[in-house]
């Protein structure tokens, strides 16, 4: 048991946990209860989302709503295509080299942790790639500064701006030393923070961490990458023009997935959008580095503090027996999901943009009263 009175659990509506999960992840209760309250019977025409066709008119309202809100909150031109695709990001590893390929120049991939990595070993089964930068050296704790990739005449310069499960994030827009497109992963940190989308040409992310549930990836595509996707003869589901010409309907969509999205977008919105979302996000990362950085080395942290991620917190104790302890006292807090990846171990705490405050704050206290219990 918990020793320390002090220390009681936060109560929550519905008698909900604290879902640290790397993904899926929160949503916000609003977003829930007006999809419960909306499930049976949406505005009065006596059906789900879940039943409405994709070709009708109701289901094209939410659908191009969703598209202009998403547009909206990242600041994107009306040159740049908003793209909502099946498949996850993990596909958009294989469709990057597909849609972008061009004759005589190589992909060029900067490797910065798990996600990365993948996207290479991806990139490699359709052609030559280029590993422009690695971090594999240090274990994959870092970012590069913009001068240290080398190029080799690149088709397209590709990073992930944001390593779940390192917790490395770039935090800032690149400006790497190179007229080719650029290409970011940005499945994790999408919405968490500002981008200047007009210093990419392909930007994606996987909707289940801080767009909405999982089952939707979006893309944005400036207009000169769309023009190199032109010209491939790709199978449909494989095409971004074809994507684009459809808005997106070029199938049926996974319908209810965007509609969720579509709802969190107007939460975010609501909530002030990126620019009043960003502080809430470093606050509550704060929280949880400030208490690493104050316990005297009893836990360490994985990403140098020059990247330190605000959605995915990486860290260890002393050995990996108070690890698990950490993890079992930490659920008779209704804190759920604290475990670090497989491949890496240790604690990893997510922290997207619908995780509450109070969650954070409880970790932080948490954290200082193990350590004080167990150092």
């Amino acid at each position: 048991m918990i020793p320390s009175q002090e220390l009681k659990k936060t109560p929550q509506p519905y008698d909900r946990i604290f879902n640290f999960s790397a993904g899926p992840g929160s949503l916000p209760v609003e977003v829930l209860e007006q999809v419960r309250d909306e499930l049976l019977n949406w505005h009065g025409t006596g059906m789900s989302v879940m039943e409405m066709s994709h070709r009708g008119k109701h289901y094209d309202g939410i659908h191009m709503e969703a598209l202009a809100n998403l547009r909206k909150l990242l600041g994107a031109p009306d040159d740049y295509q908003i793209l909502m695709l099946q498949g996850g990001a993990s596909l958009e590893n294989a469709l990057v080299p597909m849609n972008l390929s061009v004759e005589g120049k190589t992909p060029n991939y900067i490797d910065t942790g798990y996600w990365g990595h993948q996207s290479i070993k991806d990139a490699q089964k359709l052609g030559r790639v280029h590993i422009a930068y690695s971090s594999e050296s240090t274990g994959f704790d870092r970012a590069p500064a913009d001068s240290e990739p080398r190029f080799e005449n690149p088709s397209y310069v590709y990073f992930t701006s944001n390593e779940t499960v390192g917790g490395v994030d770039f935090l800032r827009d690149p400006k790497f030393d190179s007229d080719a497109l650029i290409v970011c992963d940005a499945s994790s940190n999408i919405l968490s923070r500002k981008l200047d989308v007009t210093k990419y040409d392909v930007i994606f992310a996987g909707a289940q961490k801080n767009q909405g549930p999982a089952g939707i990836t979006t893309l944005i595509v400036s207009p000169r990458a769309m023009e190199i996707a032109k010209s491939k003869d790709l199978p449909l589901m494989l095409s971004w023009p074809r994507a684009a010409e459809a808005h997106s309907i070029h199938n049926t969509p996974p319908t209810f997935i965007v509609y969720i999205c579509g709802l969190y977008y107007k939460w975010l919105l609501a909530k002030g959008g990126v620019d009043a979302i960003a502080p809430y996000n470093e606050r509550k990362a704060k929280l949880v580095y400030d208490q690493i950085d104050a316990s005297g080395g009893f836990y360490k942290g994985h990403a140098v503090k020059e990247n330190r991620s605000r959605m995915n917190i990486t860290f260890k104790c002393p050995s990996p027996e108070l690890d698990e302890k950490f993890l079992e006292d930490a659920k008779q807090l209704n804190m759920s999901t604290l475990k670090g990846h497989r491949s890496t171990g240790g604690i990893r705490a997510s922290m997207y943009n619908a995780f509450p405050e109070e969650g954070a704050k409880l970790l932080a206290e948490f954290m200082a009263d193990f350590a004080k219990r167990n150092g």
